[in-house]
């Protein structure tokens, strides 16, 4: 605010400054110029000598007519033809005079003037053609041409100290601007600094922030309606986390009671299930079907529970120093998908990681790229550096599928997301990959999900910290 008051004042001093300057220079100048033309033109028509023309008496009759210059005196030029040059000084012809003003006075016989800088020295050039009296009322030229050239140097140094004069006078001005800019810029720009620090406390998560009011103009108006405002979200957000807090404890209650009856129920399918080819094929087929959704039914349970401790923050790592190419051909071994799944995991990248919470993440991945995606599936393991030089641990998981619709690929980590039937996770709770991205983030890492080379088979790319992430805890400690 300060700068743009100064900026104003800047603006209208240097107007004011610029438009006294240029009125000034103008009136000095056309005084000078008005008075050396009138001059000129009085003394050239009064001068009984010059015709008819002369060459050896022309130089007395020009310094005459030098002497008698007014501001001040002149030196003048005399051309006559082709050749004729004669003027009252040295040199007879003058490097003022342009060929502009020669062309002028051929078509002006009063005469014409020009003003022309030359070598940094601004001079004033009049032109006078000499006339015949012929007869009454007609004049006709008789092609002699006098230049009267003027220096305008002390025009130019008043010129100058005018400028100067203005330009000391805009400086006051500015400093005395100055004062009323910053006592405006307290009373108007505090309240806006204060509002400034509240609007990031509140980003920040404080939400109980509020403005001191002082006043009753539109900034005070504007801070009672920040603390409205903020009181409003305070109590909206309250109910909020209390009310989503009632739903994860009441999914981890569900989840938790319900474990022991699944628990009961696994048991008996499994013993119907070795009964099963000795029923009725209808009965057979009904003991296979509950067995199966009683199986899906313990997968979400177990995946509720689990969301169920990130939610509340409880989830940790047990972290242990790895071989991490050894732990994911363990985690392919274990589910018999060595020989379905192409693997570059090259020896001698050791990292600390939580090895459950890791095979957890290789399985997911792996599990979904062979339900969802198509072969070829293939695990890439290699190390990489963060941008402050930090090594990175990276696994990638693609498959050769018809990829991730542009639509889906910013959701496909969200809670129970369903795409369509070809990259849809019906088969599992829905959960699988956002437990993924939450043992990632409980590593330190992140998860990245993409599409190949012209958008064929989904890539999933995670990344890790080889020396751990942010919560881990080793098994040592424990």
């Amino acid at each position: 605010m300060v700068f743009a008051f100064l900026f104003v004042a800047l603006v209208t001093a240097s107007s004011t400054a610029a438009l006294t300057y240029r009125e000034a220079r103008n009136s000095v100048l056309h005084a000078t110029q008005d008075t050396a033309v009138a001059s000129f033109r009085d003394h050239v028509r009064g001068h009984p000598s010059l015709l008819p023309v002369d060459p050896g008496k022309l130089p007395t009759y020009l310094q005459e007519l030098a002497a008698l210059g007014k501001p001040r005196p002149w030196f003048v030029f005399a051309e006559y033809g082709t050749t004729v040059r004669v003027s009252s000084g040295s040199s007879p012809v003058s490097t003022v005079v342009t060929p502009a003003l020669r062309e002028r006075i051929k078509s002006r016989p009063y005469g014409a003037f020009q003003r022309v800088v030359k070598d940094g020295v601004p001079y004033l050039a009049v032109g006078m053609p000499v006339l015949l009296k012929s007869q009454p009322g007609m004049k006709l030229d008789s092609g002699l041409v006098l230049y009267a050239v003027l220096a305008l140097d002390e025009e130019k140094m008043q010129i100058e100290a005018l400028l100067t004069a203005a330009r000391n006078g805009a400086v006051p001005g500015l400093a005395i601007a100055l004062v009323p800019a910053l006592l405006a810029a307290r009373s108007v720009l505090r309240p806006v600094r204060e509002l400034r620090r509240a609007a990031l406390s509140m980003g920040s998560g404080k939400l109980d922030t509020r403005i001191a009011v002082r006043g009753r103009d539109e900034l005070s108006d504007l801070a009672r309606t920040f603390n409205e405002t903020a009181a409003g979200l305070e109590r909206s957000v309250t109910e909020l986390r209390e009310a989503e807090e009632r739903a994860r404890r009441f999914a981890s209650d569900v989840s938790h009671e319900l474990r022991t009856p699944l628990a009961g129920m696994l048991a008996v399918t499994e013993v119907l299930d070795e009964d099963a080819a000795g029923l009725d094929p209808d009965t057979a087929r009904a003991v296979r079907l509950i067995s199966t959704e009683t199986g899906k039914l313990a997968v979400l349970v177990e995946d509720l529970m689990e969301i169920s401790r990130f939610d509340a923050r409880a989830a940790e790592l047990n972290s242990d120093e790895v071989d991490v190419a050894e732990t994911i051909r363990r985690t392919l071994a274990n589910r018999h998908w060595t020989g379905r799944v192409g693997a570059r995991l090259p020896d001698g990248i050791r990292a600390r990681l939580d090895p459950r919470r890791f095979d957890v993440v290789m399985a997911n991945l792996v599990g979904n790229a062979l339900r969802h995606g198509g072969d070829p599936v293939a695990v890439t393991l290699r190390r990489e550096a963060a941008d402050d030089g930090s090594p990175l641990l990276a696994v990638e998981v693609t498959d050769g599928g018809p990829g991730i619709r542009p639509d889906v690929l910013p959701r496909v980590f969200d809670r129970f997301f369903k795409a369509d039937a070809a990259r849809t996770r019906s088969a599992g709770s829905g959960l699988g990959l956002a437990i993924t991205a939450e043992n990632v983030r409980l590593h330190g890492g992140t998860i990245h999900a993409a599409n190949g080379p012209g958008g064929r088979g989904a890539v999933f790319t995670v990344t890790m910290p080889l020396d751990g992430g942010p919560r881990g805890r080793s098994r040592e400690g424990e």
